[in-house]
């Protein structure tokens, strides 16, 4: 018997394809991650694109108005949404080489001239969150796992910089949040892409920490240089991306308090 949420998940597949006259392949495993379930897709006219099945996401929320802010500048073009399904039609990206698979030294210089791209105030009235959000959800969380904190000194630290640096942020920009390599493809429209951004509105040295998460044996040999080369591709003050990383490391909420390696980072970073 086929299981409930797969039967569902078919009819939305069906029913999609009937209303955006769209032809859609089998599912695509994506080692990197998608953040839903996504397909190949093909249009009436021909033109390839990508149905996206989006996973229920708190961070992920605002996906499809983000996209449509960036409107493919540097993102993927939305072709077509239904926010009710959390559903998306895509352009393709073809080759669709992700950037992971070059040296991180050329993934900085990429990710940063995209991050400086997006980074544009979205006109009121919009609905997108305040970085302040995100950052006060994962207190809470934290907070719920006080008694496997490693370090209450440190991690203290890190919750009282996410209100400091919001409190002192220079500009407010519509954020990535989540832009590292994994999310970042070849293309032909453009040498690279976005996908599956998380928008916020915050501090844009906050969006240089992701990448710098996914350098994790970069920044353990050289933490502080490595913040200083990507804060200055990026046009950011420096001390605050490494604060904002120290802050990360330190205070965001996981399992594995103890055997964390961005733990390990933010006794490198500590203020």
């Amino acid at each position: 018997m086929m299981p409930r949420a797969v039967d569902q998940r078919t009819k939305v597949v069906h029913e999609l394809e009937a209303r955006w006259n769209i032809t859609v392949g089998d599912r695509w495993e994506t080692p990197e991650g998608s953040g839903g379930w996504i397909a190949p897709a093909r249009r009436a006219n021909g033109t390839q694109a990508v149905l996206k099945l989006a996973d229920p996401h708190w961070e992920g929320a605002h996906e499809i108005a983000g996209l449509r802010f960036w409107d493919g500048d540097p993102t993927v073009r939305l072709l077509e949404a239904d926010e009710d399904l959390d559903a998306l039609l895509l352009e393709r990206c073809e080759p669709g080489t992700v950037l992971r698979t070059r040296p991180e030294e050329s993934q900085d210089e990429v990710i940063a001239g995209l991050l400086r791209r997006l980074w544009r105030v979205p006109r009121e009235p919009h609905a997108f969150r305040p970085l302040s959000a995100m950052t006060a959800r994962w207190s809470q969380e934290t907070f719920g796992w006080i008694d496997r904190w490693p370090d209450a000194g440190l991690v203290r630290a890190g919750l009282e910089l996410f209100r400091t640096l919001l409190a002192s942020a220079p500009s407010h920009v519509l954020l990535a949040t989540d832009l590292h390599a994994g999310n970042v493809l070849r293309a032909e429209r453009a040498p690279w892409l976005v996908i599956d951004p998380k928008p916020f509105v915050g501090d844009p040295a906050y969006d240089a920490t992701q990448h710098l998460f996914n350098c994790l044996s970069r920044m353990a040999a050289d933490p502080f240089g490595t913040i200083a080369r990507f804060a200055a591709l990026l046009g950011v003050e420096a001390e605050r991306v490494r604060l904002w990383t120290f802050a990360r490391a330190a205070a965001e909420p996981r399992e594995g308090w103890r055997v964390c390696r961005r733990f390990e980072l933010a006794r490198r970073l500590r203020p």
